[in-house]
């Protein structure tokens, strides 16, 4: 079993309330073959919602709402879906506070780009799970 992303296998589950839908992420969910998870949903934030992007050692929204327990609320509900189905393998949209794997957002909100991990990425390595990047 592989753990998705959410979005990456057409669920409005975005910030903006849009999925970005990959074909083979798409398949491998109708197969069975992979578990769609939203870690930013399973830590309990709404869709859509503000965006929310790593600074300072926090996720915080672009007015400033500290959303980092939701984010570590979702990595660790991740973690426990992964280790329940054997996932050996992540397939994660980059850029996501939680989801970015080579790359996340600088914390300007501006659209730069920065290399990072976002929090369920890292959860997964700690785990032993091999993560790679999408989008």
């Amino acid at each position: 079993m592989i753990i998705v992303s959410a979005c990456l296998a057409g669920l409005p589950c975005r910030y903006d309330g849009g999925s970005c839908p990959n074909a083979q992420v798409v398949e491998l969910v109708a197969q069975g073959k992979a578990l769609p998870v939203c870690p930013e949903q399973l830590g309990g934030l709404a869709t859509p919602r503000e965006p929310v992007e790593w600074t300072g050692g926090k996720a915080v929204t672009k007015q400033g709402a500290d959303c980092t327990a939701n984010l570590k609320r979702g990595a660790e509900i991740v973690a426990k879906l992964a280790k329940l189905v054997g996932a050996k393998e992540a397939i994660l949209r980059e850029g996501s506070p939680s989801c970015g794997v080579e790359w996340i957002y600088d914390g300007s909100f501006a659209g730069r780009k920065v290399p990072g991990h976002g929090l369920t990425t890292r959860r997964l390595e700690e785990l032993g799970i091999s993560v790679r990047g999408l989008g």
